[in-house]
């Protein structure tokens, strides 16, 4: 188990947790949703309960003054950096507006508005296009409750951001925030999609599913999902990476075309979340299963073959995929193959 009565133990060896590398907000955001997200399928199920108490508790703990977050924390609870990355501050509100809308109990709704509107005095610190996709992704889902005017203000501050860095870089052959693409991609085009579907906005849409489409382009090869791969990514004129494939990128795939098929209607963007929860296990350029049979998921999928360590990021990636697409055909959890 990679979770213990603090957080989520961030990597391992193989399938063993490795302490010495401790614990990480980013990770523990990720569970804290998944958590939420299992709760939402089985109301009673005590050990996802124990978990998202277990990330709330740490998410309150990390929150600074100011309301940003630390990220990461040594084995014996000790705080080891000053404040914590951009993308793990925006991460971390993407779980808290999680949680205003999806947490299972009262008090556990208004402990993640708190960290959420605390938080949200940090907004314009986050310079990046992740953290504040990341960001808007959690204050989506708060607004969907609770239709403050602060969350959307917040939201088009966020989005018109994302806007403004795609019609800076667009042209006829690029068509994306930046001039490289790197990791967790798919969250783009999705907190435009999401943001612009809850506020009802087509501009969002509009711009979610013009990039969404370029990416879909450069990833999806005769019906199979190839990530950029982080050995050089992706940078505008050249060649894109290949490898090695990372596990959060097939979330995040299967995310964003789920937020275009409800910004849409369009099913052809259920099929496509269906490629990013196939790549798991076998439909990818090796035709080789990254889901362990213990239930985790293995760190990528490089030239060679399967990474052999399971950690929090790629396990985490893995449960979130599953259960959103469940979510669609929720009769069934099976292996897409």
């Amino acid at each position: 188990m990679m979770s213990d009565n603090t957080g989520v133990i961030q990597h391992a060896s193989e399938t063993v947790p490795d302490r010495s590398t401790g614990y990480c907000t980013d990770d523990v955001a990720r569970a804290f949703i998944v958590a939420l997200m299992r709760l939402s399928a089985v109301p009673r199920d005590d050990a996802a309960h124990r978990l998202a108490g277990t990330c709330l508790a740490f998410l309150k703990d990390a929150q600074l003054e100011d309301g940003r977050f630390h990220n990461f924390m040594a084995f014996d609870r000790s705080w080891l950096d000053e404040v914590g990355t951009h993308d793990s501050v925006g991460r971390a509100l993407w779980a808290v507006g999680y949680g205003v809308r999806h947490a299972p109990t009262e008090g556990w709704r208004r402990m993640c508005r708190t960290l959420l509107e605390n938080g949200m005095r940090a907004l314009d610190w986050l310079e990046y296009p992740r953290s504040q996709a990341y960001a808007a992704l959690g204050l989506a889902h708060a607004h969907g409750t609770l239709r403050e005017p602060q969350y959307a203000a917040a939201l088009r501050f966020l989005s018109d951001a994302l806007v403004d860095r795609f019609e800076k870089r667009k042209d006829g052959a690029w068509a994306w925030f930046e001039d490289e693409m790197t990791y967790d991609n798919a969250r783009l085009p999705e907190a435009l999609l999401r943001v612009g579907h809850e506020l009802g906005e087509a501009h969002y849409v509009d711009t979610g599913l013009v990039t969404l489409a370029f990416y879909e382009s450069i990833v999806i090869e005769d019906g199979i999902f190839v990530p950029i791969g982080n050995q050089g990514w992706y940078v505008r004129g050249g060649t894109r990476a290949r490898y090695a494939q990372q596990p959060l990128e097939a979330a995040s795939l299967v995310d964003a075309e789920l937020a275009a098929l409800d910004a849409s209607g369009d099913p052809a963007h259920l099929a496509v979340a269906e490629l990013g929860l196939a790549w798991y296990y076998g439909k990818n350029t090796l035709g080789a299963t990254l889901a362990s049979a213990d239930g985790g998921c293995h760190d990528g999928l490089e030239e060679n073959g399967v990474n052999r360590n399971v950690g929090a990021e790629s396990t985490l990636a893995l449960l979130a995929a599953a259960y959103s697409v469940a979510e669609r055909r929720p009769h069934s959890l099976r292996a897409v193959r």
